[in-house]
């Protein structure tokens, strides 16, 4: 009788605990080794960043962010933490979606495939001149997700939503080396096998659509951003999914845009809507 009583008296403790974790919204969420997804810096962005979605850091110099949002033509530039955000026009009204710094050159990327490269310098100009439209080098589709690696020279684009993807068995990407600022002819692929992303997450019914890619360099690991899943996908750096992280709805509104900084520092943006300022999330490195 006694153990029965103890059994029912600790299943009601795990009960209560439980109700009193949820009502105050602290469930604990896995994470990549060395940050915390529970736990980050939160920057309130400017109206006027109300649907950003690309961000990436020059030289990995956390200093100045520099991010676009879906609407304008506009590369925007502040520190973390500023209430207004500069910025300078390369185009006009355009689906924008990601954004890569390498070197000395930017390109942004639209979501039908075209990519728009200009001087860094002219980023703080207020107008930039000229931009170059790399044009129609993507198959045709969707694209969210774009990343310039400084070592290598190479610049990888990941689809979102493209016509010989089935988003339910693969996602493929295209890389390019970059020469003087303008992409090689020759064009690279890879692909990532959604199966393994299922078995990481648990979501067997799922498909996938990345919104933002970045690379960790401490560890050559590629992180993947789903904001359609809620999902952070870790893979190795030939594209073998290692882990696939769920992000909490609470942190998490649409995210949109990921980048490292030169100290491992990961950075995630969030899309704002009519009631909630969109954010810049920080998770501190720890070894």
């Amino acid at each position: 009788m006694m153990k029965i009583r103890i059994l029912l008296w600790l299943v009601f403790a795990w009960f209560i605990a439980m109700s009193v974790l949820s009502c105050n919204g602290q469930q604990r969420y896995s994470s990549p080794q060395g940050y915390d997804l529970n736990n980050p810096v939160k920057y309130f962005m400017p109206d006027a960043l109300n649907e950003i979605s690309g961000i990436a850091f020059h030289n990995g110099k956390a200093d100045s962010i520099y991010a676009e949002q879906d609407e304008d033509g506009h590369v925007y530039y502040m520190k973390l933490g500023d209430k207004k955000a500069a910025h300078s026009k390369f185009e006009a009204h355009g689906d924008y979606e990601d954004i890569a710094i390498m070197g000395n050159e930017v390109f942004v990327l639209r979501s039908d495939g075209q990519i728009f490269t200009f001087p860094f310098k002219q980023v703080r100009s207020g107008n930039i001149k000229n931009p170059f439209v790399l044009g129609r080098m993507l198959p045709k589709g969707e694209y969210e997700s774009m990343y310039a690696e400084e070592k290598t020279k190479r610049l990888y684009v990941l689809c979102k939503t493209c016509k010989d993807n089935d988003n339910k068995n693969f996602v493929t990407g295209h890389f390019y080396t970059i020469v003087d600022g303008m992409p090689e002819d020759k064009i690279g692929l890879f692909s990532i096998n959604v199966n393994d992303i299922k078995a990481k997450s648990g979501k067997n019914k799922m498909s996938f659509h990345p919104s933002a890619l970045a690379k960790n360099l401490r560890t050559n690991e590629w992180y993947i951003l789903s904001s359609v899943n809620k999902l952070l996908v870790v893979t190795d750096a030939n594209w073998k999914v290692k882990a696939a992280y769920s992000l909490p709805s609470s942190l998490f509104l649409q995210p949109e845009g990921i980048a490292f900084d030169n100290q491992n520092n990961l950075y995630i943006s969030n899309e704002g809507d009519k009631m909630t300022k969109a954010t810049v999330l920080k998770f501190n490195f720890k070894k």
